[in-house]
């Protein structure tokens, strides 16, 4: 009897979809077209690459409602947000699509030589390993730029956005793709180490929890195979004396709420100095309060159910702890099933799970600070290190601090996200790499240097 996934709908329970999951035999037919795909794709040049890049954009512009009413349905994201991270989607084959000839092209470099200069090739089969918060969003800031690069791609999702999986294999034949340019594989942890370890794979990339990313750096290690690794975050809100509030709550909310607060690089810890912790304190509180809750396929809906119910559990337990530790209830902090009301805590301080661990969910921890100094020592305090954000108006002093943040990004006035333009990935317990960006689509090609002399 063949293992199988079933998808189920976190806000009404119902099951959606049963799929078995790939035998043995099957794995192996995929990485062969995998290998044999890569021969030939590697050989086409950058434009036509970028041209079937079009075609992806296309039809995500076409295709937009229905495939944000598959994530919907599959992990619960308000339908808003939904259609909002299919555009991004498309933003994104934009952005390489007008730059993937310059980033990849040969670099020239004066030296003894008739001629030297740098090739960046592709590697070849790239494995991903893919969380469901971002279900759509972290497959494509991988392939766009991997495809793109001459390299083929295998997408391992998570179990519960395994229709998602499939619909985006399915995008890419559709755009054109040769078969086996992307491919979904649906597999269980134990078949992981055998698809790492096939020679047809040249390099891993996981986003999700720093223990998977941990389990999956151990097995692409024993076998010599490049990671990188963007894993969970406890990123920091830093707000100081001068913030502008009444510029900025909508922001600070939205970085710790959308996504009904399942994002590695929310604001998970507000830091705020005691000058205007009252005063932010009841904003916050009060836009928190007027949030839309309800069914995520409503488009006036802001918050609604976690993904699953046992990670609403875990916050729960998180929160718990932390209480017990002299934490105090502000606001919220009841839960029904998957759904995870809104929540404010605070006297919050290191040592307590909500201050020490990355929450994923709707929950706002609240650190009071004596002053500049206190709040950015707190905000370092943490095994994470993917993003701080700083509100303050004076910009001139923090240019001072950049380089006393150790995270992967520092937002300043503004929530911590993700830009194709920009590098992406985080330091310290939040991983190595960077997607996205010049860099992003560096980080799976040979860096070959040619020598030629006559």
């Amino acid at each position: 009897m063949k293992k199988q996934i079933t998808t189920k709908n976190p806000y009404t329970g119902k099951t959606l979809e049963t799929y078995d999951y790939h035998t043995k035999k099957e794995i192996e037919t995929i990485l062969e077209l995998s290998q044999s795909t890569f021969n030939s794709w590697s050989q086409t040049e950058i434009p036509e690459r970028t041209k079937l890049l079009k075609n992806v954009a296309n039809l995500l512009e076409t295709n937009t409602l229905e495939y944000a009413q598959l994530m919907t349905a599959e992990m619960g994201k308000p339908i808003s947000q939904s259609i909002a991270e299919i555009k991004k989607c498309a933003t994104l084959c934009d952005f390489y699509i007008t730059n993937a000839d310059k980033f990849l092209s040969d670099q020239i470099i004066e030296t003894e030589a008739h001629e030297s200069f740098i090739s960046y090739d592709p590697l070849g089969t790239i494995l991903s390993i893919m969380p469901w918060n971002y279900p759509f969003w972290q497959v494509f800031r991988f392939a766009v730029p991997t495809l793109t690069a001459g390299n083929v791609g295998l997408l391992k999702h998570a179990s519960n956005t395994t229709g998602t999986a499939l619909a985006m294999e399915k995008l890419f034949i559709d755009a054109g793709y040769p078969k086996g340019c992307f491919q979904t594989i649906l597999v269980n942890h134990d078949d992981i180490e055998t698809v790492i370890a096939h020679d047809t794979v040249k390099a891993v990339t996981l986003t999700g929890s720093e223990k998977a990313g941990k389990s999956i750096a151990v097995l692409a290690a024993k076998n010599l195979k490049k990671t990188v690794l963007e894993l969970g975050g406890n990123n920091a809100c830093v707000v100081l004396d001068d913030a502008n509030l009444d510029k900025y709550i909508d922001t600070m909310v939205s970085a710790r709420m959308q996504n009904n607060g399942q994002s590695c690089i929310a604001a998970k810890r507000f830091i705020v100095t005691e000058k205007i912790y009252d005063t932010f304190l009841e904003q916050f509180t009060g836009k928190v309060k007027a949030l839309k809750i309800g069914d995520p396929e409503k488009k006036d809906t802001y918050t609604s159910v976690m993904a699953r119910e046992d990670l609403a559990e875990e916050l729960e337990n998180q929160v718990t702890k932390s209480l017990e530790k002299g934490a105090k209830v502000h606001y919220g902090n009841t839960r029904k099933g998957a759904a995870y009301q809104p929540t404010i805590i605070t006297e919050v301080t290191p040592n307590m799970p909500i201050f020490d661990e990355e929450t994923f969910g709707p929950v706002a921890a609240i650190i009071k600070a004596k002053d500049k100094k206190e709040a950015l020592d707190l905000a370092k305090n943490s095994r994470f290190g993917l993003g701080t954000m700083i509100f303050t108006e004076d910009i001139k002093s923090i240019y001072h601090n950049i380089s006393d943040i150790p995270d992967g990004a520092l937002f300043i006035n503004e929530m911590v996200k993700s830009d194709p333009r920009l590098p992406f990935g985080g330091t310290k317990a939040s991983g190595y790499g960077r997607e996205l960006s010049k860099e992003g689509i560096l980080e799976f090609v040979n860096i070959k240097t040619v020598y030629i002399n006559k």
